[in-house]
């Protein structure tokens, strides 16, 4: 069965791109263009990996990435589903602040897409129970 990527990004094109990348990888994709709606698909869909965008409507990367991680016993997700920050705020403050909410790794849009497929295969490969690190 295919490893489950969850993408949360507003902007449909790289929604779009982001899915087709990840479906070529031999991933299953799944997206949201928005926070709420993201934040009730890693509830739902208990992914194995979330790409997360930063500027979000409704509710914003930080705070989504800070209720997974504080929200993971009471909805029963998993505490280390690992977080891909991919977003347009390339400061350090905001790669710390990302950081302290519970992202694992932090990737500065536009981005070449092998760095993130190779970000999301050993982000993966961290996680799968009897992997060599």
């Amino acid at each position: 069965m295919a490893r489950k990527i969850l993408i949360i990004e507003d902007d449909v094109s790289t929604s779009q791109f982001l899915s087709y990348t990840m479906e070529h990888e031999g991933y299953q994709a799944i997206t949201a263009l928005d926070g709420i709606d993201g934040l009730k698909k890693a509830l739902a869909e208990k992914p194995d990996l979330i790409i997360l965008d930063i500027m979000l409507p409704g509710l914003d990367g930080f705070e989504l990435c800070h209720r997974l991680r504080d929200w993971s016993r009471a909805y029963a997700v998993p505490t280390d589903i690992p977080v891909l920050v991919l977003s347009a705020k390339a400061q350090d403050a905001d790669k710390s602040a990302a950081f302290k909410m519970g992202a694992n790794y932090y990737i500065v849009k536009p981005a070449d897409p092998e760095k993130i497929v190779d970000a999301v295969k050993n982000m993966l490969k961290e996680t799968t129970p009897g992997a060599i690190k």
